[in-house]
This record gives C-alpha cells, sequence and structure tokens, in this order.
C-alpha cells in the first residue's frame, strides 16, 4: 500500500511541523533527572503525555507537536483519513488497514477526546527520543532516523482516539484529526482521553526487529508488539 511506517525505539512518537523541526530536542543529557537538573526536555513531556494523544508545546518554541501515547506502536500516517494507524496486533497490514477503515466509517466506534492539535501545515511523524535536527544525519548503523511525512493544511483540529480489538486476531489504534466544520467532529465521543485498554495477547502477530538503544529510552518500557519498518 506504500505507506511508510514508523516505530520507536521504545518512547512515544510524535508529529512535529515541518517549520519548527529544529526546535524539538528530544532525548538531551540534561533531561531525565529534575532533581539534579530541574529541567525537561521534549521527550521527557512527551513520555508524560498518559492519554491516547495529546498535544504538547515544544520547548523554546511556539509551535506544538502531537505525541502518540500509549504504546510505542508502528504507525503510519493515512492521509485520506488524516488518521495515525497503530499496529497494536494484526496478521498482517491488510488486516489492519481493513479494520482501520471499519473504525472510521462505523458511527458506533467509542472514540475519545484528546483535544486540540494547532499546527501552521505539514509534518513529520517521527520518534520522540530524536532531536528534530538529527533526522537528515545518518545512523551509525546506516540509514536515516525513522520518519514519515504527514501532509496537512495549517489550522486547528479536533484530536480524536481509539484503541480496540477489531477482530479476534486484530489489535488497531487511531488517532484522527477532524476540522471543526467536519460533521463528524459533532459525534458522540467521551469526555477523556485515557489509556484503558489492555494490552493485545492472543491475535495472531506478525513481528519484526528493531536495535533498541536503550540507555536513551527513559519511558518504561512497554510490553508491546512491533512490525517491521519496511513500506507496507
Amino acid at each position: 500500500m506504500g505507506r511508510v511506517r514508523v516505530e520507536s525505539m521504545g518512547g512515544p512518537l510524535a508529529a512535529v511541523p515541518v517549520s519548527a523541526p529544529a526546535a524539538w530536542g528530544g532525548c538531551t543529557e540534561a533531561g531525565g533527572d529534575r532533581r539534579r537538573h530541574r529541567y525537561a526536555d521534549d521527550y521527557d513531556r512527551a513520555c508524560e503525555v498518559e492519554a491516547l494523544a495529546e498535544a504538547v508545546a515544544i520547548g523554546g518554541h511556539e509551535a506544538e507537536a502531537l505525541i502518540l501515547g500509549d504504546q510505542p506502536a508502528t504507525t503510519c500516517y493515512l492521509p485520506e483519513h488524516r488518521a495515525f494507524l497503530r499496529w497494536l496486533a494484526a496478521s498482517s497490514a491488510a488486516d489492519l488497514l481493513a479494520a482501520a477503515e471499519r473504525l472510521l466509517t462505523n458511527p458506533a466506534t467509542a472514540w475519545e477526546d484528546c483535544g486540540t492539535w494547532t499546527t501552521d501545515g505539514p509534518a513529520v511523524l517521527m520518534d520522540s527520543v530524536n532531536a528534530g535536527a538529527d533526522l537528515h544525519v545518518e545512523n551509525r548503523g546506516g540509514g536515516l532516523p525513522e520518519q514519515a511525512p504527514v501532509p496537512l493544511p495549517a489550522g486547528a483540529r479536533k484530536i480524536r482516539a481509539v484503541h480496540t480489538e477489531a477482530d479476534e486476531h486484530t489489535w488497531a489504534g487511531v488517532v484522527q484529526l477532524l476540522d471543526y466544520s467536519d460533521p463528524s467532529s459533532s459525534s458522540p465521543i467521551s469526555t477523556s482521553c485515557t489509556k484503558d485498554v489492555q494490552n493485545p495477547s492472543a491475535a495472531s502477530i506478525h513481528t519484526g526487529s528493531t536495535e533498541r538503544r536503550n540507555s536513551r529510552t527513559r519511558c518504561p518500557a512497554a510490553v508491546f508488539t512491533e512490525v517491521s519498518s519496511d513500506s507496507e
């Protein structure tokens, strides 16, 4: 399907406006120990998100980043729906996409309200542990850091999200951005965006492996399912 999937090294993913990637500092030496440094870097703020999704201020900049919380699940962006599709558990990419289509078109989907995200235009989906300035710097093992384009016009949008069991083999997460003029934005949703879905354990899963720099990943390591990061 040609969609670029992004996976993290154990922490949250972030959608950062392309106008401000250099302002996203990621994980820094000064962050992580507030008692010593009394400083929270951008990665600290990303890790503090307890909702399924939440917009956070980028340190030293007026722009906001959208943090995809709960699990460090492999994610791709669906521009036709302005939605992030999160691979919680699935037998194949096709099964996951089919589950997402059902969630997005079903008026009974139990969406959760995750606030508002304001951006001045397109964004890039990336691992929040990385600094935005390093997105074009090749990794030691070769290749650029994980990233995918998020085409968006400027504006403020409602954020709604759901993590659910689509069927006995598929668990899907969807974070969708809605214009305030979109009729869907007035659909009934819960009043808060919380992590109340248990991690999938019985699904049939396609897995991959990623070398993780855990020494730089300060978020508690969650037990999660990941897939290879090649294009779908």
